[in-house]
């Protein structure tokens, strides 16, 4: 280890200096003022009595009577404790510490400097808390503690030794963060330390500290600047100044320092001459130290006693000062009771009027936010209206708009690649999409979309998505593949419709952003937890992918990413209603893409088992209905007449029309009709009107509402109408004629 100054006059001695400190005004209505002064005077006199128990102290420990000088230092704390005094209970505490850091207890020593070190802080005496945070240094360096957090209390040391202007200390100091940097090798931070005390050692600096001086320029010019003679000429000299004034301790370190010098550079005769002198210093400094007839395992367990005697010291002194709290605490209340009460009664008169004018403004905040959340209600539910209305506008000429085109390219099969005619039904299907798109946005956002529970077959359902999209694939010359992992059952539970739109929108995206590539649909079965089976789906293609930057917003409304001229002009809302769907399932969606490389979406959904009795009823085929129908549909609107007129005729079916509820309840009555297909938003007599007077004339034949309104606004009605089932316009026929097989069996 580096020895320097401090660690000798700073880390391991006493505290002498007395510093008086001002004596505590006691103030008392009931004392007279000669016991204010004699209790003052008698103050003073047990001050000055505890400072020269802890001076005792310190020239015991001189002596080596270390069991002498601890028991005095417990003295001076217990009665520190009683006066109360922050400057003696820290003295005693930090010669408790020096007593424990000379049998290197270092824990116990750390604990009492920082103990000692709290009560300075609470005076203003900056050479107290130079010595003490020194000391706490030196036990982290020369213990090998933490010699990083022993470089922090020396640089605190230097703190108070510049505050109170002492230029010894502030030498002592900077040695000491010089030693311990070159200890951790930091030669380079250490060095600026040791040129800033340059000029104070050579013109005032001590024997001691002109040894350790030397002894570091040596250590930095052995390992830093690697300059052999320069080195052992500061060895030398320091060698020299411990010589002349018998400083043995000190030059022990410097020849330790030194051997290691000559031996890093290979002169081991001279190293080994060095280390025979060495071991004759050590020696002598160990004999002339040692204590005369101390024997270390007693001391051992003096130190002991004195930790157990320390620990009830402070525990009665703790119990003490909450004794003069309590007391200060009752003087006080005395003191400013009138004084309270005056305030609690000025400040209730303020309150009470301060509460008026507050409850005043908080009744008119509270109208306005009453009167704007009812505004706010209103333009809700006019935008739910507005977008409904809007919705079943635009779908009713839709109908017509698809209808005829299929009737078109039905009839004229020369036809179907007609690039006008198709032009057109993609533009009815794209606008269908876009009102389909804003009412899914708008209801989840209104908080109006709820999982429904039914028996389905995932197998089925992922069947049906690819035909479906089967054609999106063909356009852009891309291969379309679904996986569904066997272990998946046949049937599961769960919300069909709103797995089929998540399916739908990523498949979608990933076909029309792909040209001449491939996309696949996955489904395994992750686990089998608590009755729910845990499926992971994903849909990648190699496309033309997302870029990294526009990866977060691609779930946002109204977001389009990568549009090219040509490509497909979405709304920007189906990937927003991917997410909020998927939300609703409880789960999140992950993304993975790079540009020009393909895009994976991925996503977890829980399903649960399907009832047992309706599996055993599921045939795996259904029955189609072939006799030849008699079918009534009741439609005001001339173009939709036609188009459902053409789809049940081009089936094989017979169809009536009736433009009104009256005419439909006329024909109803003159002929028997297997099915009713009824619309819903008609003027006189509407469509629910028209239903409950047929229940009520008795007739039992089931009706199907074909309507332009979203379903889950019609259904509850229609069911109290007596309406069977509804079907959304515009439809595929396919799943109209499933409906009438549904109700016909």
């Amino acid at each position: 280890m580096i020895w320097t100054d401090p660690g000798v006059w700073s880390g391991f001695v006493f505290i002498f200096a007395c510093f008086k400190s001002d004596v505590k005004k006691i103030a008392s209505i009931i004392l007279l003022l000669f016991v204010q002064v004699f209790y003052a005077q008698s103050e003073a006199a047990e001050k000055k009595a505890v400072e020269k128990i802890i001076n005792d102290a310190a020239k015991a420990f001189d002596r080596g009577e270390y069991e002498k000088s601890l028991s005095l230092s417990s003295k001076a704390l217990v009665r520190a404790f009683r006066l109360d005094d922050d400057y003696l209970i820290a003295h005693s505490y930090n010669a408790i510490g020096v007593v424990y850091d000379e049998f290197s207890e270092s824990k116990r020593a750390i604990e009492f400097y920082k103990k000692a070190l709290h009560y300075a802080e609470n005076i203003d005496n900056d050479v107290l808390k130079d010595f003490i945070n020194s000391n706490i240094g030196s036990v982290y360096y020369y213990s090998k503690i933490d010699v990083r957090k022993g470089i922090e209390y020396y640089k605190k040391s230097l703190y108070y030794a510049t505050k109170s202007n002492d230029s010894s200390q502030i030498a002592y100091a900077k040695m000491n963060i010089t030693a311990a940097c070159f200890y951790l090798g930091h030669f380079s931070e250490g060095i600026v330390y040791l040129n800033e005390v340059k000029g104070f050692i050579e013109r005032k600096g001590q024997p001691e500290s002109k040894l350790s001086y030397y002894g570091l320029l040596g250590l930095y010019n052995t390992h830093e600047t690697k300059n052999p003679a320069i080195a052992e000429g500061y060895y030398r000299k320091a060698l020299e100044i411990g010589q002349r004034n018998n400083m043995m301790s000190f030059m022990a370190n410097t020849y330790d320092n030194y051997i290691a010098h000559l031996e890093k550079y290979r002169n081991f005769r001279q190293a080994d001459s060095l280390r025979k002198i060495y071991k004759k210093i050590n020696d002598s400094i160990y004999l002339e130290n040692r204590p005369g007839d101390l024997d270390d395992t007693a001391m051992q367990i003096e130190l002991d006693e004195y930790k157990a005697q320390l620990v009830k010291i402070e525990n009665a002194n703790e119990a003490q000062q909450k004794k003069i709290r309590d007391s200060r605490i009752i003087s006080v209340l005395f003191g400013i009771l009138l004084l309270f009460l005056l305030t609690m009664v000025y400040m209730l008169y303020k309150n009470n009027i301060f509460r008026k004018k507050i409850n005043a403004e908080l009744t008119k905040a509270n109208e306005e936010l009453r009167a704007a959340k009812e505004i706010a209600e209103q333009n809700s539910q006019l935008k739910t209206q507005f977008i409904s209305t809007v919705s079943h506008e635009l779908r009713t000429p839709l109908y017509g708009v698809i209808g005829i085109t299929d009737m078109i390219l039905d009839e004229h099969k020369e036809l179907v690649n007609n690039e006008q005619l198709n032009s057109l039904k993609f533009s009815a299907n794209y606008l269908l999409d876009l009102v389909n798109d804003i009412l899914q946005m708008n209801k989840m956002e209104d908080k109006r979309t709820v999982l429904e529970e039914i028996d389905f077959s995932l197998q089925e359902e992922i069947l049906t998505i690819r035909n479906s999209l089967q054609f999106l694939a063909d356009n852009n010359g891309n291969t379309f593949s679904t996986v569904i992992d066997p272990n998946i059952p046949e049937r599961i539970k769960g919300d069909e419709l709103r797995l089929s739109q998540i399916l739908v929108n990523l498949a979608s995206n990933a076909l029309k952003f792909t040209h001449n590539g491939h996309v696949k649909i996955t489904a395994r079965l992750n686990a089998f937890v608590d009755g729910k089976y845990l499926i992971d789906f994903t849909v990648e293609d190699d496309g033309i992918g997302i870029a990294k930057g526009d990866q977060e917003k691609i779930f946002e409304k109204f977001v389009q990413i990568g549009r090219k001229e040509g490509d497909y002009q979405g709304t920007g809302l189906g990937l927003a209603i991917v997410k909020r769907l998927i939300d609703l399932f409880g789960s999140s969606i992950t993304l993975e893409s790079a540009e020009d490389k393909g895009t994976r979406f991925a996503f977890t959904i829980a399903f649960n088992q399907a009832d047992e009795k309706l599996i055993e009823t599921i045939t795996p085929e259904v029955q189609q209905h072939h006799m030849k129908l008699n079918i009534l549909v009741v439609e005001d609107n001339k173009i939709n007449q036609m188009v459902t007129k053409k789809i049940i005729e081009r089936n094989g079916h017979r169809c009536s029309m009736a433009d009104s509820g009256d005419d439909a309840i006329a024909l109803a009555t003159s002929e028997p009709f297997d099915i009713i297909l009824m619309d819903i938003n008609m003027p006189g007599m509407n469509g629910y009107e028209t239903t409950k007077k047929m229940r009520a004339m008795g007739m039992t034949t089931p009706v199907i509402a074909l309507t332009a309104f979203d379903k889950k606004e019609v259904t509850a009605e229609a069911v109290t109408a007596g309406i069977n089932d509804v079907i959304v316009k515009p439809f595929e026929p396919s799943l109209l004629f499933d409906l009438i097989e549904k109700q016909l069996k």
